[in-house]
C-alpha cells in the first residue's frame, strides 16, 4: 500500500511538471512572438532566438532533456556583460536595442538551465520583460492580441507552479504518514489540467476587463515613462532640411500609415489636398537643403498659435476656411504637416517654431507630435492676374535663382518649352504640362548612380517619381530665371467613410513646386503625372474596417489622457443623463415612442468605448468560430462544381468521378487505389455496368486531363444512367446487394 500510493504521488508530480514546462515554454514563445511581431527586432535576433525557441520544442516533444552547467552559464553571463557594453556602444548604440538583445540572451541561457524554481521565477519574468519592450516598441492595436494570448498562458502557467509546489510538498516521504497521499494520487492529472485550460480564458477575460476598466477611470496623473527609448520611423528622413534625391520614392514602397485627417464638416471625402511640410531652397545636384532660420512663437490667450500674420502672401486670394484634426503616427519627425496657407495650430505642445519658408516645428522634446488641430484658408487662384504679373525678380528672391553646374542641355530644354509663353506664369504652366505628359511615373529607383540625376532623368531615364518630376521643374524654372522651391509632405489620402477620417500613407508622400509671382506670391505647380486609382476589392473594404480598429486604438487608448477623460466624463454623464429621461417618458409614450427613445440610447451607447471593447473580444469569438468553416466552404465549393463543371472542368470531372465510385461501392465493386480507372472499368464483370461506367470513364479521362468541356457536362447524366442501374437493381432483387457483396468477398478486391 504504502508503495503503490508513493508511486501514484510521484507520478502526478511528474505529470504536472511536464505541464508546466510546456506552459512555461509557450509563455516564453508568446512573449517572443509579441516583441518579434512589433518588426523592431534585427534579422539575426529573430533567427538565432527563433533557433532556440525550436530546438527547446523538439526537446519537450521528444522528452530529451539538455541542461547547460551552472559552470557554463555563469561564463556566458560574465563574458554576455563585454558583448552587451560592444552593442551599446558600436553594434546597435541603442539602450533599448542593446536591452533587449541582453534579455534575450538571458531568456535563452535559462531555457536551457532550468534546474531549480527561481530559474523558472526568472524566466516568467524575463517573457514579461519582452511583452514590456513590444510595448514600447508598437503602438498598433495587434499588440492587444499579442498580449491577451500572452496573459491566457500567463495565468495558465502560474496556475500549474503552484499545482506543482503543492504537490511536492505532498509527495511522501519515509518520515511522513503515506496514508495522507493516497486521495491526491488517485486524482488523474489530466482531468486537472483540462479543468485549468477550461477555466483560464475566463480568468482572462476578467482581468483585461479590470484592466481596462481601470485604465479609463483611473486619474492620469503622467506618462510617457519609457517614450523616449522608443524607435523612430524611417519616414522622418524624408522631412528634414536636407533630403537627397530619391528619398520620398523610398518612403512611397511602405503602406504604412503616417496619420489620420479628420476635415470637419466633410461627410463624403470631397478634398484632395497637399499636407504642405518641408520647403527646400537650396540645390547642389544632388541634394535639396533649408537654408532658413526658425523663429519661435508664443501661444495665444487660448493656447492656440496664429499663423497667418506670418504666412500671408501679398495679394494672395483666400477661399475655403476648413478646420482639420490630425493623428500622426510616432514618426520620430517634429515637422507639423498643414495644409495651404494655414491660419491657426492648437495641441497639446510648448513651444513651436516656423520658418520662413511655412514650415512649422515642434520644440518641445517632452511632448512629441501626436494629435493636433488647424485651420487653413484654402488659396484661390486667378490664373488671370498671374499672367497680367510683373516678370521682374524681386532682390529677396535671388537665392530661388541658383543652380549648381548642371547639364547645358536643361536650360536650352527649358527655353523651347517656354519659348511660345509670354509671361512667366504661362512659362510655369508649359513646364508643368509638359513634364506630366511626356515623361512616365515610377517608383523604381535608378540602379546606379550618377552625378547629374536630374539630367539623366530628362533626357536618359525618362521615368522617375515625384522626387524628379518637381526637381527638374524647379530647375528649369530657376534657369528661366522664375523663383522656385521644392516642398515635401503628402496628398490625398484614402478617406475611410467609417470614422470620416482620411487614411495618409507613407506611399501618399509627394514633392511638389513652388513658384514666386510678384503680387500673388508662392502658387504651387504639381508636375507629376497622376497615378491609377488602385483597384478596389473586398480586401480594401476590411482594410478599412482594420484601420477604423487602429484609430480607436491610437485614439483612446495610446493618446489617452486627461482630456480624453473629462470627454468621457461628460460623454458618460450626457449618456445616463438622457437615458435616465428617456426611461421615465418610457412609461407614459407609446411603444411607437419607446423605440425611438431605445434608438437614441443606443446612439449615445455607441460613443463609448467599451463597445469598442465588447466588438473586440467578439470578433474574436467570431475568428475561433470561422476555424470550422473549411469543411462546409468545400463542401459548397464541390456542390457548386458539380452543379456547374464548365466553371472548371478538371475540378467538376474529379469531384464526378469520386462520386461514381462511391456509388459503385455501393454495388460491391470497390476500387483499389493501385487500379487506374481503366483497369477499374475491366474489373467490372456486368456487361450493362461495365458499359455505362466506361462511356462515363472516357468522359471523365477527357475532362480531366483534357479539360473538355463538353464532356465535363455530359458527367452528370452518366452518372444519373449509373445511379438509376443501381436503383432498378436494388427494385428488381432486393438480395442484389447482399449477392453483389458475397460475389466480392469470393472474387477478392478488383
Amino acid at each position: 500500500m504504502k508503495a503503490s500510493t508513493s508511486s501514484g504521488g510521484i507520478t502526478m508530480a511528474k505529470a504536472i511538471e511536464r505541464y508546466f514546462n510546456v506552459a512555461l515554454y509557450l509563455l516564453v514563445l508568446c512573449g517572443f512572438g509579441a516583441l518579434a511581431s512589433t518588426g523592431g527586432l534585427d534579422l539575426p535576433a529573430v533567427l538565432l532566438v527563433g533557433f532556440a525557441l525550436a530546438l527547446r520544442g523538439f526537446q519537450l516533444l521528444s522528452r530529451r532533456e539538455f541542461v547547460i552547467p551552472e559552470s557554463w552559464t555563469n561564463s556566458l553571463t560574465l563574458i554576455y556583460v563585454f558583448v552587451y557594453l560592444a552593442d551599446y556602444f558600436f553594434v546597435s548604440r541603442s539602450f533599448l536595442a542593446s536591452s533587449v538583445h541582453l534579455v534575450l540572451f538571458t531568456m535563452v541561457i535559462r531555457l536551457f538551465s532550468l534546474q531549480r524554481a527561481r530559474d523558472h521565477y526568472m524566466l516568467a519574468v524575463l517573457a514579461f520583460l519582452m511583452v514590456l519592450a513590444a510595448a514600447v516598441l508598437t503602438v498598433g492595436s495587434v499588440f492587444i492580441f499579442s498580449f491577451a494570448g500572452f496573459l491566457l498562458v500567463a495565468v495558465v502557467t502560474f496556475v500549474l507552479m503552484e499545482m506543482q509546489h503543492s504537490v511536492a510538498e505532498q509527495t511522501p516521504t519515509p518520515d511522513k504518514d503515506k496514508s495522507v497521499a493516497v486521495s491526491s494520487a488517485a486524482v488523474p492529472s489530466r482531468r486537472m489540467v483540462q479543468g485549468l485550460l477550461a477555466i483560464a480564458p475566463a480568468l482572462m477575460l476578467m482581468i483585461l476587463a479590470g484592466s481596462f476598466l481601470i485604465f479609463f477611470f483611473l486619474p492620469r496623473v503622467s506618462s510617457r515613462y519609457l517614450s523616449a527609448y522608443t524607435p523612430t520611423s524611417d519616414v522622418s528622413t524624408g522631412f528634414t532640411d536636407r533630403v537627397q534625391l530619391g528619398r520620398i520614392g523610398q518612403i512611397q514602397q511602405s503602406s504604412a500609415v503616417v496619420m489620420h485627417i479628420q476635415i470637419e464638416n466633410d461627410l463624403q471625402g470631397g478634398y484632395d489636398l497637399k499636407w504642405r511640410g518641408v520647403a527646400l531652397t537650396a540645390f547642389d545636384g544632388r541634394v535639396w537643403t533649408n537654408s532658413y532660420d526658425q523663429n519661435q512663437l508664443r501661444p495665444g490667450l487660448d493656447g492656440s498659435y496664429r499663423l497667418a500674420p506670418l504666412l500671408r502672401e501679398p495679394g494672395a486670394l483666400s477661399g475655403r476656411l476648413i478646420h482639420y484634426r490630425v493623428l500622426m503616427e510616432p514618426l520620430g519627425t517634429n515637422v507639423f504637416f498643414l495644409a495651404e496657407r494655414p491660419q491657426r495650430l492648437a495641441g497639446n505642445f510648448r513651444p513651436i517654431a516656423i520658418d520662413a519658408g511655412g514650415a512649422v516645428y515642434d520644440l518641445d522634446g517632452d511632448h512629441p507630435i501626436n494629435q493636433y488641430e488647424a485651420d487653413s484658408q484654402l488659396p484661390v487662384i486667378e490664373s488671370r492676374d498671374l499672367r497680367v504679373a510683373a516678370n521682374a525678380v524681386p532682390g529677396a528672391m535671388e537665392k530661388y535663382l541658383k543652380l549648381p553646374s548642371l547639364d547645358v542641355r536643361i536650360a536650352k530644354l527649358a527655353e523651347e518649352i517656354a519659348a511660345p509663353a509670354s509671361s512667366n506664369y504661362e512659362k510655369a504652366v508649359a513646364v508643368e504640362r509638359y513634364l506630366s505628359t511626356h515623361y512616365g511615373y515610377t517608383l523604381e529607383l535608378p540602379r546606379d548612380f550618377t552625378r547629374d540625376p536630374v539630367s539623366n532623368f530628362l533626357f536618359e531615364r525618362k521615368m522617375g517619381h515625384c522626387e524628379y518630376f518637381s526637381s527638374a521643374m524647379a530647375v528649369m524654372l530657376r534657369s528661366l530665371h522664375i523663383p522656385s522651391r521644392i516642398v515635401t509632405g503628402f496628398r490625398g489620402g484614402e478617406y475611410n467613410d467609417l470614422t470620416g477620417q482620411y487614411v495618409v500613407r507613407a506611399s501618399d508622400a509627394h514633392s511638389w513646386v513652388e513658384a514666386y509671382f510678384p503680387g500673388s506670391g508662392w502658387i504651387s505647380f504639381d508636375p507629376t503625372p497622376a497615378a491609377s486609382l488602385p483597384t478596389r476589392t473586398g480586401w480594401s473594404r476590411m482594410r478599412l474596417y482594420m484601420d477604423a480598429a487602429a484609430s480607436f486604438w491610437r485614439e483612446w487608448i495610446i493618446n489617452y489622457d486627461v482630456s480624453h477623460q473629462r470627454a468621457l466624463g461628460r460623454d458618460t454623464a450626457s449618456s445616463g443623463r438622457r437615458f435616465y429621461d428617456d426611461a421615465r417618458q418610457w412609461v407614459a409614450r407609446q411603444h411607437r415612442a419607446m423605440l425611438r427613445s431605445a434608438r437614441r440610447a443606443h446612439q449615445h451607447i455607441t460613443h463609448f468605448p467599451l463597445r469598442w471593447l465588447g466588438a473586440l473580444f467578439g470578433s474574436a469569438l467570431v475568428l475561433l468560430a470561422l476555424l470550422n468553416l473549411r469543411r462546409l466552404v468545400r463542401g459548397i465549393r464541390g456542390r457548386i462544381l458539380r452543379a456547374h463543371p464548365e466553371r472548371a472542368p478538371r475540378a467538376a470531372a474529379s469531384l464526378w468521378y469520386e462520386k461514381m465510385v462511391n456509388r459503385l461501392a455501393r454495388l460491391g465493386w470497390r476500387k483499389s487505389p493501385s487500379q487506374t480507372p481503366v483497369d477499374f472499368v475491366a474489373a467490372i464483370q456486368e456487361a450493362a455496368l461495365q458499359k455505362k461506367v466506361a462511356a462515363f470513364t472516357r468522359a471523365y479521362e477527357s475532362a480531366r486531363f483534357g479539360n473538355s468541356v463538353d464532356d465535363a457536362q455530359s458527367l452528370p447524366s452518366l452518372f444519373e444512367e449509373i445511379a438509376d442501374d443501381d436503383d432498378n437493381g436494388r427494385s428488381e432483387n432486393p438480395h442484389s446487394e447482399e449477392e453483389e457483396k458475397e460475389k466480392y468477398v469470393s472474387k477478392g478486391t478488383p
